[in-house]
């Protein structure tokens, strides 16, 4: 074959520290703008971005060269100076150590961005443990719950 191609869709999600609801409305769009420019300068495209006052989620157009747990230390390092410069009552802000990440296909596009788009309403009838609990089974993820969560 003369070239690469590829589609590499991801839909991330990570949480505050403890679940700490660091993200308010306001801040969160500047955010996931910074966010966006960090994943650029990686090589991939952050084709939409989402979540409330404790959490992420991202979907993410990767590349076929680069690791995504180098894109995701990248994010979250970055993203976490960036917040604390430019958000001086945020000094206590801090990612979670880890972080949950799913394939889509293409095909899927549509629901992914939905549900990204739906958070606040989302979480008015589901809480973030329990949202990731049920995406890791849906995705046939193993894990032992005495350690998804710090």
């Amino acid at each position: 074959m003369a070239g690469t191609y590829s589609q590499l869709l991801y839909h991330i999600v990570f949480s505050t520290k403890g679940r700490e609801p660091w993200i308010s409305e306001a801040i969160g769009p500047r955010i996931y703008s910074y966010i966006g420019g960090i994943v650029r300068g990686q090589g991939g495209v952050l084709l939409d971005a989402g979540g409330i006052e404790d959490h992420v989620h991202l979907y993410i157009r990767g590349k076929t060269d680069g690791k995504l747990s180098d894109l995701m230390r990248d994010v979250k390092a970055g993203s976490s100076l960036w917040i604390h410069g430019e958000f001086p009552t945020l000094k206590g802000f801090a990612w979670q150590e880890g972080y949950g990440a799913f394939t889509v296909s293409k095909s899927h596009e549509d629901a992914v961005r939905t549900y990204i788009a739906g958070q606040r309403e989302h979480h008015r009838k589901e809480d973030f443990k329990s949202e990731l609990l049920r995406i890791l089974r849906a995705h046939g993820v193993e894990f032992d719950e005495r350690y998804v969560f710090d």
